[in-house]
């Protein structure tokens, strides 16, 4: 079977084994992009694209002049958060007010829709997504987060909802990395909480309860963006 994976989400994986191994320390400096992506193989485009996903998490940070670096504590979180890459098209709050419409809606048809192995792949994300955490595997964390939401519009039933997602996915896939470095154990703790009780509320297939704990999800999520809905 072939892996399907993205090749610029494999390459940030692979430089974040190189970050958490130490074998590009704290306050190292990456290589240029050229040699950088000659030494891993792949093109420039997707090392780019890679290197712009590890600054939104916050384990490497740019500066201008100088080039990119590890952040001091890129095993941690850096509490400090990534320029807004979309900014030429769309603010971050004004995605942030995009989620909490769509998302709310979508959870409440989902409520009415969802599967039963749908509600298993909620589930086993968010295992998946408190694993990656304590083990600090950030990129696992977000990917695992991402599937969440996208198995949630997978089961909203409307076909118009999932294209306005999907049109979105990027900026939206934005608002869920750029939180990271502001986000500390305790509020991971609440953010898994939140997705279980999501759960529970499809599984009763209440489709407010649904749309208010994703409300409120959104909101609680936004805050570590800097952002209040």
């Amino acid at each position: 079977m072939f892996d399907r994976t993205p090749v610029p989400q494999l390459v940030a994986r692979k430089i974040q084994e190189l970050i958490l191994s130490g074998e590009l320390a704290a306050g190292c400096r990456i290589p240029s992009q050229r040699l950088f992506s000659e030494q891993l193989g792949v093109s420039r485009a997707s090392l780019r694209e890679a290197l712009l996903t590890l600054e939104t998490l916050g384990l490497i940070r740019t500066a201008p002049g100088r080039g990119t670096f590890v952040t001091d504590d890129a095993k941690s979180s850096s509490n400090n958060l990534s320029t807004w890459r979309y900014s030429d098209s769309y603010t971050v709050l004004e995605v942030y007010q995009t989620r909490l419409m769509l998302e709310g809606t979508i959870a409440s048809l989902a409520a009415r829709n969802v599967t039963s192995s749908q509600l298993l792949a909620m589930e086993n994300a968010t295992i998946a997504m408190e694993k990656a955490w304590e083990s600090h595997d950030l990129l696992s964390t977000v990917e695992a987060d991402l599937l969440f939401h996208e198995t949630i519009t997978n089961a909203c039933g409307n076909s118009m909802l999932q294209a306005l997602y999907n049109t979105m996915r990027n900026q939206l896939n934005e608002t869920q990395r750029q939180p990271i470095p502001n986000t500390g154990p305790d509020r991971m703790i609440v953010s898994i909480s939140e997705h279980r009780a999501l759960i529970h509320e499809m599984k009763k297939g209440n489709a407010e309860g649904s749309k208010t704990v994703m409300e409120a999800h959104i909101r609680n999520t936004a805050v570590y963006a800097d952002i209040r809905l």
